[in-house]
C-alpha cells in the first residue's frame, strides 16, 4: 500500500500548496438560509475564481454559513446543496477540490466528494472523542474508511484535524498520541494542525511535534495562516489550508481578495522537504 506522503503528492506536487477555503453562505435548511441558492453558487464561484487567480494549488468547499452545526449527520436538503455548489466549483477549476461538511459529517462529504468529482475530504474527528460547543462528537473512521471502499472511492484522500479547533479532547492526549492515531488507526492520508480557533494562529510546537510524529504523511497547517505567522512556520509544514485571513480587509464575511492571496502564496517554500523551525 502506498505511503500516505505518496499518496498526497499525487494530489498536489508542489512542496507546500495553498488551499483555499470557500465558505458557502447558509444552505436551505439552516437558521441564515436567504432563499436563493443560486446567489450561493454565484459567490462561492467568484471566491473560487479569486483564489485561482490569486495562486492558490486547490480549494476546499464547506458549509460554514450553517451554524450552528449538526453534531452528527447533516439532513438531506444540506447534501444536496452542498452537491450542486461542489460540483459547480469542481467544474470551474482542474485543480483539486476538497469537501468538509461541518461539523463532522464524513459520510456525507465522501458522497459529495464522489458525485462532484471532489479529491479529497477534510474531517474534523476522524478518531477519539473531542468535547465542542455541537457536544461530545465521536470519531468516525470505522464507518468512513468502510463507505470508501465500497463505493470505490479510495482516490479520495483523507485529511483529518488533530485536537481540532473549537474543541478538546474527552480525555487528556498529547499531539504525538493523536497524530499516531489518526495515521494508523485511522487510516488518514495527512493531518491538519490548527490553532485554539478558526483564524487562530498554529502553535509553532504543536507543529513540530506533529511533524515527528507523522514519519512522514503530509502535515498541514489549518488556521491562523497569514504572511506574518507563515515566516516561520511554511518551512515546517507540507500545505496550508486559509480563508478568513484572504478575504477583504480579514473579514470572514467578505469575498476572497486575490491580492491577498498572491500574497499568502509568495510565503510558501519552493523547496522539496520541509525543513526544521528556526
Amino acid at each position: 500500500m502506498p505511503c500516505p506522503g505518496s499518496r498526497w503528492r499525487e494530489l498536489f506536487p508542489q512542496p507546500c500548496p495553498l488551499i483555499g477555503v470557500i465558505h458557502l453562505g447558509p444552505l436551505p435548511g439552516s437558521p441564515g438560509w436567504a432563499g436563493d441558492l443560486g446567489s450561493l453558487e454565484a459567490a462561492a464561484l467568484a471566491d473560487a475564481e479569486a483564489y485561482l487567480s490569486g495562486g492558490a494549488d486547490g480549494l476546499i468547499v464547506e458549509n460554514f454559513g450553517d451554524v450552528p452545526f449538526w453534531r452528527g449527520s447533516v439532513p438531506p436538503e444540506t447534501v444536496a446543496a452542498m452537491t450542486r455548489l461542489a460540483l459547480a466549483v469542481v467544474r470551474a477549476t482542474e485543480r483539486p477540490v476538497g469537501i468538509n461538511v461541518l461539523r463532522n459529517d464524513a459520510l456525507a462529504a465522501l458522497a459529495i466528494a464522489q458525485a462532484s468529482g471532489a479529491r479529497f475530504l477534510r474531517v474534523n474527528v476522524l478518531s477519539g472523542a473531542t468535547v465542542t460547543d455541537q457536544g461530545l462528537i465521536e470519531g468516525v473512521a470505522a464507518e468512513l474508511l468502510r463507505r470508501r471502499r465500497l463505493l470505490g472511492a479510495e482516490s479520495v484522500r483523507i485529511l483529518a484535524d488533530v485536537l481540532v479547533k473549537h474543541g478538546a479532547p474527552l480525555a487528556p492526549l498529547s499531539m504525538v498520541e493523536a497524530v499516531s492515531d489518526v495515521l494508523e488507526r485511522g487510516g488518514a492520508d495527512g493531518v491538519i494542525v490548527s490553532g485554539t480557533g478558526t483564524g487562530r494562529p498554529t502553535d509553532p510546537g504543536d507543529l513540530e511535534q506533529a511533524r515527528a510524529a507523522a514519519a512522514g504523511a503530509p502535515v498541514l497547517i489549518g488556521s491562523g495562516a497569514t504572511p506574518q505567522t507563515l515566516r516561520r512556520l511554511s518551512v515546517a509544514c507540507d500545505g496550508v489550508i486559509a480563508g478568513t485571513a484572504l478575504k477583504r480587509d480579514g473579514l470572514i464575511s467578505a469575498p476572497v481578495d486575490p491580492e491577498r492571496v498572491c500574497a499568502l502564496k509568495r510565503m510558501l517554500p519552493q523547496s522539496a522537504q520541509p525543513q526544521p523551525l528556526p
